[in-house]
């Protein structure tokens, strides 16, 4: 009976090993979100970064199967109008209330909750993405670089949905109500 019981014990431990899940946290430093917003009735637009102030992924075995990631929604930035006045007024406008609200909401947050692999070894990703104080799932598909430890992906959102709400008093400078992402998360 007793060697009954120490097997047992010793199948549960080896099951909870294989099963056991690692931590492993991005290099804020090297990873980068990129934003694009463009008008609507014509080509252009404007493009700046935002900061990741902190993230992991989630490694079952030898692969991604979760993640979280925290944006500093404070730190966005504009990198194509090269005017100073110009530049600080478009940020300005960026983190206002009728966009991203960054004094009441500082951060934004990424939640993976899906990694699906695919044979030619991209990956389809779920998530949860909080912006604005509202959560709501996305999903985007993401290419893995194994050999330089490092993930990207390019995907849009619809803005309203979240409640960034601005809307151009002029039909021709609309902006659309996409926001495109194009993310580089390195270990």
């Amino acid at each position: 009976m007793k060697k009954i019981i120490i097997a047992l014990i010793c199948l549960t431990c080896l099951s909870t090993i294989s099963n056991a899940q690692e931590k492993l946290p991005i290099n804020v430093s090297k990873s980068s979100i990129k934003w694009i917003g463009e008008y609507t009735f014509y080509f252009g637009g404007h493009d700046g970064f935002i900061k990741i102030k902190e993230g992991h992924f989630i490694k079952s075995g030898d692969s991604i199967t979760g993640g979280a990631f925290i944006i500093d929604m404070n730190s966005i930035t504009n990198t194509d109008i090269k005017h100073e006045k110009g530049n600080k007024s478009l940020v300005d406008h960026l983190k206002n209330s009728d966009f991203f609200d960054v004094k009441k909401y500082p951060l934004a947050k990424v939640n993976i909750t899906n990694v699906e692999y695919f044979d030619d070894e991209s990956m389809r990703i779920k998530a949860n993405l909080t912006l604005k104080g509202i959560t709501k799932p996305i999903k985007f598909n993401a290419i893995p670089n194994y050999k330089n430890k490092s993930l990207t992906t390019k995907f849009k959102i619809d803005r309203r949905a979240w409640n960034v709400n601005y809307k151009s008093k002029m039909k021709d400078g609309a902006i659309s109500d996409a926001i495109g992402f194009e993310v580089t998360l390195k270990l």
